[in-house]
């Protein structure tokens, strides 16, 4: 553990006092450290086996998908005004507000239970637009606004029960929260201040500013007195009241403020934030008891115990985590990675009609009938899936990062410049024939997202604790300047509308290139300067390449996408179209599921060959549908499911006249093509037996029949070449 003074000398920052020195700020006592604290942060933490990057040596590749969105979001950052930022923090604390300053607005108003969580997103959005793009424009606003924080903070000393309080709203709802006043009486007040102490904590990181350390500490010092003095039996009513006791990520702050300090006391007080009684122990015991809770409260609640865990070393931090994560990814997981919904009532289960909750444990098809998947539901899953694999570099992590970065977070914003709004979405609908809503000022789902959108490169590469390995995540178009090394990485790709990756190494090192081979790339291929490499290739694992590099070395991968159809959990013939690691909306205004014929268009190798739209990437049209990958951020509606409908018995163009009858759950053409992909026509054709032969045994094909598919498949060869 790392003494403060020590802690902050190994990041490069210059302490003077508690304060620091800033040109440019309202207090003129800031310096901004040559390398910011995260890096010293990061390798500090004792458990992880492999490691980050700090956010500032990675840079996104313009002419990006990732780019473009990010530009957007940087456009509302570099107009938004500071005194914005501070307003309500400043009434609250009886200090002047500028002529013309108002509120962030929405939840975030003059009077609301909410009021300050969204400047907390936006002191973060700040501190990751300054470590990303190296713009002084964000960094003066993260001085300013630290600056002013700490003017309020100490204007609102004396006046509370601790010194180090910091809101902008009064202590009363702390206060009647350890009373166990309900929701709307009292509105999420740990959880608007974990917002606030993250932004805090993001601008020391990020942005080396430690006038923000000293603000947030004094913050966890108010935290510490309040909380380590309740029972716990308190505490755990608290925690289980609805909305009034939802707490985001404080236990995160607190374990980091006590890795940065050292002082127990900071530890302690994440403890105290373990829900114990509604949630804790039961998914210890690996007891899914998810349905009906709201989802957003409780997803960064592991994120905290991880984080504890990462302190304390007790395993059951970790394993709460594994399970409860297991719980949600794939079982309550929709096909772009959000989760939480409606559902109708049904035999043994009332209807429920708030989108914010989880639903039952593989209710996927049974709960897309209303809004659902909240977008910071879905920033928070990616944070837990990235911690976890710090502690287990299994590949499926990375697979739901993924899938949940470019489809649900990457649609979740809009495809246009604002800077009066953060244009990005509430939730990212599962209703048919809906259509996306951009806005949301002041919302949660407002604030994560303009996190979402700066941090793009924070989970592309990581490294070894000993810096002997480099872990490629994602194919993102990139920089990376891996200093400890004396060399840079240069990822060139437009993934996802490209279907491969150049990787430049420049400079000389030796280290192993571990390659991430995404679970649906099926084809993955490596050349290594030009050549290619043969040996096996399985994807949802790292192919490994160790040598010594020298500048110039080149690294191409390529990963062709293929159109598959994937099945809900609860109704196979409901299923989403994947092309590759994307999630294809056919463009609907229906509110009924349309049927989908689409084992007419399979080849051999498993996947569908839909017929492209000429000049538009990663688009289709099948079924008299438009069928168009999420990221696309507009306003058509769209359906992210549709119902496989497979009348007869046909293999490419050759129909053998023969119903397509159920066995259960698959149809006949199900069962054949579960075992795609086939090496030939041949062991094809032994499938098409075999399930002929099966569904004769059981009444469900006569001979007539079986050997009029048997001569449908045969005469089908052509088509079914990949």
């Amino acid at each position: 553990m790392l003494d403060r003074r020590d802690f902050l000398k190994a990041a490069g920052v210059t302490v003077v006092g508690s304060a620091i020195a800033t040109p440019g700020s309202a207090s003129a006592d800031v310096t901004v450290a040559a390398e910011p604290p995260q890096t010293a942060f990061l390798d500090a933490n004792p458990r992880w086996v492999v490691k980050p990057f700090p956010l500032h040596r990675v840079s996104i590749a313009n002419g990006t998908i990732f780019a473009e969105k990010r530009d957007r979001v940087l456009n509302y950052a570099s107009a938004y005004s500071v005194d914005r930022v501070l307003h309500n923090f400043r009434v609250t604390a009886g200090l002047p507000t500028p002529a013309g300053s108002s509120p962030p607005g929405g939840w975030d108003d003059a009077t609301g239970n909410l009021r300050g969580h969204f400047s907390g997103h936006l002191l973060t959005m700040f501190a990751q637009a300054y470590a990303g793009t190296g713009s002084t424009v964000y960094l003066d606003k993260v001085n300013q606004v630290v600056a002013g924080l700490a003017q309020c903070q100490t204007a609102m000393a004396g006046r509370f029960s601790h010194p180090g309080f910091l809101s902008a709203y009064p202590e009363t709802q702390f206060i009647q929260l350890e009373s166990f006043a309900t929701y709307p009486t009292i509105w999420a007040p740990y959880y608007t201040l974990h917002k606030i102490m993250r932004g805090l904590l993001d601008s020391y990181l990020l942005a080396g500013n430690t006038q923000a350390l000293t603000v947030v500490t004094k913050m966890g010092d108010w935290v510490a007195q309040r909380l380590n003095a309740l029972p716990r039996a308190t505490l755990n009513r608290m925690w289980s009241i609805y909305i009034a006791g939802e707490f985001g990520a404080m236990n995160e702050v607190m374990a980091d403020l006590f890795a940065l300090t050292g002082q127990q006391k900071y530890l302690t007080a994440a403890l105290c934030f373990d829900n114990r009684q509604a949630l804790f122990g039961a998914t210890l015991a690996n007891t899914d008891t998810l349905t009906r809770l709201h989802a957003n409260t409780h997803v960064p609640q592991f994120l905290g115990y991880l984080r504890v865990f990462d302190q304390n070393g007790v395993a059951d931090y970790r394993t709460v985590t594994e399970n409860f994560f297991r719980m949600v990814v794939p079982n309550r997981m929709y096909a772009h990675g959000g989760t939480s919904g409606t559902w109708p009532a049904a035999t043994g289960l009332p209807a429920n009609t708030n989108p914010e909750l989880f639903q039952p444990r593989g209710n996927i098809a049974g709960s897309i009938g209303g809004n659902g998947a909240e977008t910071c539901t879905t920033y928070n899953l990616l944070r837990v899936a990235r911690n976890l694999f710090f502690h287990d570099t299994n590949a499926a992590y990375m697979d739901y990062y993924e899938r949940g970065l470019v489809n649900h977070i990457l649609g979740s914003r809009r495809d246009a410049n604002s800077t009066s709004s953060p244009n990005v979405t509430y939730f990212f609908p599962l209703q048919l024939g809906s259509v996306r809503s951009f806005g949301n000022t002041g919302t949660c789902c407002g604030g994560t997202g303009l996190e979402n959108h700066t941090k793009y490169q924070e989970t592309i590469y990581f490294r070894a604790p000993d810096h002997s390995a480099l872990w490629v995540n994602l194919y993102i178009g990139s920089t990376l300047q891996w200093t400890e090394k004396g060399v840079t990485i240069a990822q060139a790709t437009d993934f996802p509308r490209a279907q491969e990756s150049t990787l430049t190494v420049t400079g000389n090192a030796t280290f192993a290139l571990r390659l991430r081979i995404p679970q649906w790339a099926d084809g993955f291929r490596l050349f290594i300067n030009g050549v290619e490499q043969t040996g096996t290739k399985t994807p949802g694992t790292y192919l490994q390449v160790s040598r010594s590099w020298v500048s110039g070395d080149t690294v191409r991968v390529m990963f062709p996408f293929k159109t598959r159809s994937e099945s809900t959990l609860d109704q196979p013939s409901v299923q989403s179209l994947r092309h590759g690691p994307l999630i294809l909306g056919a463009i609907s205004t229906a509110t009924t599921l349309r049927n989908f014929s689409l084992y007419a268009n399979a080849k051999l190798d498993g996947r569908l060959a839909l017929t492209p739209v000429a000049g538009s990437t990663n688009q289709f049209d099948s079924n008299g549908l438009r069928l168009r990958p999420v990221y696309l951020g507009d306003t058509q509606a769209h359906h992210l499911y549709v119902r496989r409908n497979e009348p007869t018995i046909v293999f490419g163009t050759r129909s053998s006249g023969v119903p397509n009858r159920l066995s259960g759950t698959q149809t006949f053409l199900d069962a054949v093509w579960v075992a795609a992909p086939f090496a030939s026509h041949a062991a094809f054709m032994t499938q098409v037996t075999n399930v002929g032969n099966t569904w004769r045994s059981r009444g469900l094909l006569s001979t007539t029949e079986q050997t009029a598919v048997t001569n449908a498949a045969q005469a089908a060869e052509p088509d079914l070449r990949p």
